[in-house]
Formats: C-alpha cells, structure tokens, sequence
C-alpha cells in the first residue's frame, strides 16, 4: 500500500475530530500540508522586559514580577466573575486583570509567591496601570540565570498571528501549528536546485520553520521571500505550460479575403484610425492567420475604440467563411453592441444585406450550410438573449446552424447546449472579469476546432495582475484615444459638509439639458423589497473581506456612509422630477427591468427623447451616447475605483466637454473621500487600477476561484510584487521551453499537482 506522505495527511488524524472540522469548515484547511501553508498574517513583539515603574501607557510589553495577590471578585449578582491579580517586582506594583471564562487557568496558576513573565497591552483603569488578559509563562527554574535566560527569549520572541475565525482563535492555530511543524522537514521543494542556489534561497523545509516560529525579522524577511517565489513560479510554470499547450492545438487560419466585407467597411469608414488602432488590428490579424488559436487580452482606455477593432476581427474571419460570436456580460451591454456594429456598418446594411435576410445563392435553399463572406455574399448580424420571443429565438438558432448568421452578439443565453453553430471561427469575450471560466469555455467549445479567442476589458490592468489573472493570454494595450473625444471634468461634490454643492450640481445637469444635451444619475441601489435584501447580504460580504485583508476595521466614512441605506435610482428618479430638474424628461433604467422596457429607454435615450437617465451601473460599459455630456454619481464613496472611471466613460463622448460629479457624504480626511479625489484628479485608467487593486482582494488568480473562498497566493501580492512575478515568469517560460512535461523536475511536478487542484486543473486545460 502506498505511504501517504506527510503533508496529504488529514489534520483529524493529528488534531482529533473537533478541531478538524472547525479548520475544514470555517478556514479550508484539510491536511496538513494546508495548515503549514496557513502562514501568519502578521507578528507581535512582546517588548523587551520592563521594570514595573517603568511601564508605557498603550505599549505592549512584558514583564517578569512575582505574585502579590490574587483574588476572584464577583459583579452582576454573582453572574459575573473577574479575577484581579496585584504583581511586584521590587520597584513596583501592577494589576492584571481576566474576565469570564478566561479566570479559571490562571486562578488555579497564579497563586501567591509564584513567579512568571506576563506580556500584555498597558492600559489605565481607576487610576492604575494594569494589563488585562495578559499571555504568561511560569518561571519555576531554581536557577536565576536559567530564569534570566528564559525570560529574555520569551520576551524577545515573535508571537505569530494568524487569519482567524470565531471558531478557532489564533493562539489554537498556533498550538495546532506546533504539531504539525515536524512534517515541514518532508516539504518537496518545487524550485530546481540551480534557480534555488543561484539566487540564495533558504530550503523549503526552512522557509516553512521560519515563518512559523520566527526567532528574528530576519528570519520572517527570508522565509517570505523564498515562500514568495514558491507561488511565483510554480504559478507562472502553470500559465507557461499553458501557452505552450496551445501553440500545440490546431485551428482554422482565417487569412484576408480581397473585395470582402473588411475592405467595404474600411473604406467607409468616416474616419482615420488610430495608430494604437492599427497596430492591435495587424497583431490581432496575425494571430487569424495562424493554425494555432489566438489567445489574446486586448485592453483599452475608455472610449478607446475596442469593440471597433473587435468588429474588424469579426469581419476579418466572416469573409475567411466563419461565424464570430461576441459575448456580452448584460442585455443591455449586449443590445447596446449590437447597435453600435449596426451604426459602425453603415451603408453595408443596405449594400450586403447585413442583419436582414442574407442572398441565397442560385440553387441554395434557406438552412443548407455555406461559407460566408466574400464580395457575392452577405451575412446576419444576430442578437440573442434569454429574453427574446419564441419566434425570433428559433430565427436566430436557426441563422447560427445554418450559418446564415456570421455575427452574433448575446449574453449568457449564447452558452446554452441547444446553440449550434455552422463553423464558429472567433470568440470575443467583453469584460471577462463578470465572466466565470466555465462560461467562457462553454462557448469556445462550440467549435468545430478551437476557435480563436479575443478578451476584452475596458479595465486597465496593471502589468503584475495581466502576468498573473489573465498570464496564458498575450496582451496588446489600446491606450490612444480617437480624435474628437472631449475632455471630462470631474469634481467631488461634499453633499454632506456642504449642501449646496449638491444644489449646484443639479443646476448644472439643468443648464446641460436645456444646452440640447443629456445627462446620467448613478445610484447604487435599484430601491425594491429585493434589491435592500441583497444590499445587506452584499454589504456583510464587502465588511468581512475588508477586515481580512486588512486586519481591521473599514474606515469611518465607510462605517458612517452604512448607518443609512445606499440611495436608489427609484426614489432619486421621483426626487428629482418632482424636485430640482422638474420639467425635464427624467427616465430609470435598472436591471430588473423587462427587457423591452430597457431597450425601449436606451433607444429613446440614444435618440435624445430623454433628458436625465438615472441608472445603476447597466450603463457602466459599452453604452454610447454621444450627446450625453454630464453625469452624477450618488453615494460615490459606495463604488470601487475602476468602476467609477468606467461609468465616468459613458460621457464625453461626443465633440462636448464632459462633466462628472462625484456626489459623497463622507467626512473630508476620510479614506473614502481620499479614493474619490484620486478618481477625479486623473482621468489615467492604469493609475486608478492599481489604486483600486490595493484596497480589493486579489482573490484566486486561477479562474474559477476569482471570488474565492481561499487565494492560492499567500504571500506574494500581484500588486506589490512586480520583481519577483516578472523573473519567475522569465525563469518558467525557460524551464518550459527546454522541458515541457517537466520530466527531469519532477517535484515541480508534485507542487503544480497540488496548487491544480481538480477545478483549477480543469481551468487551466480548458482555457
């Protein structure tokens, strides 16, 4: 039978039952090779010894003194119990002070005469200093130097602190820590000798001790670094493997067509593209060509002309005789593209038949397959959601099996088994990030070969984060805006110090709209029985992670901002028709809207028919309405970074100025008012990113885990640590290219098996 090593084993078999359960169910922590990797978040210093008279109010210290008296002390009727503890050390007297279930131990170990070492935080009560549930060690050597001895190493250790739960405090981690640690001398090292002693790493097995039971800083400086390159490389070895992999699949080259769809559209393209344009084109166009799929991330500002570039891909294998599918995180996103192709098309709707019924060919009956494209054919543009009417969604899975269909633009709904298509060639996927990994693969996987895969994010990603989240994909940046686009203006507006800001704020949205423009209101909340359910269950998740990422409380404007409910656009939208913009023609917009209801508003919208459109964050990317100059954004404070550059982005888009108000309650020298000047003093996409990332979870950077219960990366920041990711990048893409299988490594080997676990593994095979 084959021996389990040291760290599969299951903690229960070391711990017992009880403990077991608390760390699976409440921390994911099954064996012991999870625990040891369980590192401290952070350490505290107990303080050297200090003499009784000398003691620092508010400081951590310890101190050795003997036990004058101990008495147990009742309160509450008898109910409550507190035990008072009066020490001498010959020049002084101090009070400890332990409450509730905490005064049975040292009740029965502090007795009178009996010497020990405290450690604690000093506090004032009644007028004297004194420590309240300090941690203590008995001293009962006879020896005074062994006591000496002893007291300076328990005063000058590290005391690890670890991520916690109600369940299971730190110091039980730590206890069942102590148990384990031995098995960290069984640690496979994934490094290989030669990038571990060229670049003077510790062992993995010394690592592991040392960030456990650190003597000095030192000793948790290098043991971070070398845990830090654990994750880095074996992390990057996986994205390596990855992209190897792919260069190893077949795919249908889609190589240009002269006289097809591409050339009509470029050449009635009412304006020049941009430099940035033409280069991610050719570099997108070059991966068509191959026989290996692309896989590619292409990140843009806002307003940087994304989806057209995206459309002149989708002609590009259209006229190759494939179908493109392009998905769309919402109906309403999904609609708006689909106008947007519509207007980009032009004059090709009536000269090629574009998104009316296709030219049959002579002696072609509707539903036979063919190629598509060319300078004799024409082909569909298709909308598919899940809300769409029997007739039309039976058209439109029709047009896509038939291949009568060559674009289709969807949400979800394109994922659904029942979707065929005739010889899907291209996917592009916008904002991957509201995408699981299962969703996206489900649609590539409709190929007849792997199709070829665009990514797009109007969220600017730092280099660290693209290396990591999205490292199997190579990038192209689209960073140059299109002449014409206006600046944008943004303001914070203090509603709370200083409430006729906010009244000057809806005069201006006025001026706008009788200037002949428009204008958007954001709200956070939609304001229905369900949406304030979900708002409280949101809310606790945002107040949890916060406190684990941080390691204490979100800051006062956040707390202050919470004693309320987040505005919503129901009652903002009643408010302001009856208020401030009364006589204006003042529309909502929502989610939980019916899906002809929001079209028909983003149609009239568009059209100029609606003066102020209050939303939710529907309209955060690739709505595009020109004449709307000016936009509000409520509660403000309640919005991540990135997300406000990004609705900032709905306005400006035309040859007028735009204008965005950040509307917040939060106090001035607040933290939240600190990230709001941030986001209107640069209108740098990449700046605000990493701003954003700083104050997020990084979460699990393979796949599906994005939201995760537990981050795979421990140590090692993909925000902070840009160094070590891009070398161990460096050095897996070598080890890769010389041994793919990874046949002479294989304890690289073991330690991808265990960070792959079967979901993540599937991930990383699918794509």
């Amino acid at each position: 039978m084959e021996r389990v090593s040291a760290f599969d084993e299951p903690l229960k078999k070391l711990l017992g039952g009880p403990t077991a359960k608390v760390m699976a169910d409440h921390l994911d922590l099954h064996t012991v090779g999870d625990l040891l990797h369980h590192y401290p978040r952070r350490y505290e210093e107990r303080g050297r010894l200090t003499a009784l008279t000398d003691l620092p109010l508010d400081e951590h210290v310890t101190v050795v003194a003997q036990v004058a008296d101990a008495r147990v002390m009742t309160f509450n009727g008898g109910r409550g119990r507190r035990l008072e503890v009066t020490l001498t050390d010959g020049s002084g007297r101090l009070q400890l002070v332990f409450f509730g279930h905490g005064v049975h131990k040292p009740h029965k170990e502090l007795l009178p005469g009996r010497r020990a070492m405290f450690a604690g935080k000093v506090s004032v009560f009644n007028r004297k200093l004194q420590l309240a549930h300090p941690t203590y060690q008995l001293l009962d050597v006879r020896d005074e130097d062994e006591a000496t001895e002893a007291a300076d190493a328990f005063a000058g250790q590290l005391l690890p602190i670890y991520p916690a739960c109600k369940q299971l405090d730190s110091w039980r981690i730590a206890k069942a820590v102590d148990t384990v640690l031995p098995s960290a001398g069984e640690a496979v090292d994934p490094l290989p000798p030669s990038l571990r002693e060229g670049r003077g790493f510790v062992s993995l097995p010394e690592a592991l001790l040392k960030i456990h039971r650190p003597h000095t800083k030192a000793d948790v400086a290098a043991a971070r670094e070398r845990l830090k390159w654990d994750e880095a490389f074996v992390l990057q070895v996986a994205l390596a493997r990855r992209r190897h992999s792919d260069t190893e699949l077949p795919a249908t080259a889609r190589r240009p067509v002269p006289g097809g769809l591409l050339d009509a559209f470029d050449a009635g393209l009412p304006f020049t593209l941009t430099d940035g344009q033409r280069t991610v084109t050719d570099e997108i166009f070059r991966d068509l060509a191959t026989e290996h799929p692309m896989h590619r991330l292409l990140q843009g500002e806002v307003g940087s002309g994304k989806t057209l570039v995206a459309l002149r891909a989708m002609l590009r294998v259209v006229d190759a005789g494939g179908q493109t599918a392009l998905l769309a995180p919402t109906e309403v996103l999904a609609q708006q593209h689909h106008r947007s192709i519509t207007e980009m098309m032009g004059e090709l709707a009536e000269n090629w038949g574009l998104w009316r019924e296709a030219p049959l060919d002579e002696g072609r009956r509707p539903g036979d397959g063919r190629a598509l494209g060319g300078s004799h054919r024409g082909t569909k543009v298709v909308l598919l959601t899940g809300s769409m009417g029997t007739a039309a969604r039976r058209q439109a899975l029709l047009d896509l099996v038939t291949g009568e269909a060559g674009i289709v633009i969807g949400t979800h709904a394109l994922i659904e088994d029942k979707v065929k298509f005739h010889d899907l060639g291209l996917v592009v996927v916008d904002e991957q990030h509201r995408f699981g990994v299962e969703q996206r693969d489900a649609l590539r996987s409709k190929g007849k070969q792997q199709p070829h895969l665009l990514v797009m994010t109007a969220t600017p990603i730092p280099r660290t984060v693209a290396m990591t989240v999205f490292g199997d994909l190579e990038t192209s940046v689209l960073d140059q805006l299109p002449a014409g686009r206006s600046p944008i203006a943004s303001h914070v507006v203090p509603a709370k110090d200083k409430p006729h800001f906010l009244d000057r704020a809806w005069e201006r949205v006025r001026e706008e709209a009788e200037g002949g423009h428009q204008a958007y209101v954001v709200c956070p909340r939609i304001g229905d029985d369900t949406d304030e359910a979900a708002e409280k269950k949101g809310k606790k998740r945002d107040t949890d992670e916060a406190a684990e990422k941080k390691g204490k409380k979100r800051d006062d404007a956040a707390d202050d901002a919470e004693k309320r409910p987040p505005l919503a656009v129901l009652d903002i939208a009643a408010q302001l028709a009856r208020g401030p913009l009364a006589g204006l023609r003042v529309e909502v917009l929502h989610g939980r809207m019916p899906p002809d209801e929001k079209d028909d508003v983003m149609r009239r919208f568009a059209a100029g028919r609606v003066d102020v459109l209050v939303a939710t964050t529907v309209i955060e990317v690739g709505v595009n309405v020109p004449n709307a100059t000016a936009m509000v954004i409520m509660d403000a404070d309640r919005f991540g970074v990135s997300q406000l550059h990004q609705l900032r982005g709905r306005v400006g888009r035309g040859s007028a100025p735009g204008l965005c108000l950040l509307v917040s309650e939060a106090h001035e020298a607040s933290p939240a008012r600190a990230r709001l000047s941030a986001v209107a003093a640069t209108l740098d996409g990449f700046e605000l990113s990493r701003i954003d990332l700083e104050q997020r979870r990084e979460g699990d950077v393979l796949g599906q885990a994005q939201s995760g219960v537990r981050s795979s990366l421990r140590v090692l920041s993909v925000i902070d640590d840009e160094e070590v990711i891009a070398a161990a990048r460096e050095e897996a893409v070598r080890i890769v290219a010389d041994d793919p299988a990874l046949e002479r490594l294989p304890e690289l080997r073991t330690a991808l098996d265990a960070l792959l676990d079967k979901d993540r593994e599937e991930y990383l095979d699918k794509g």
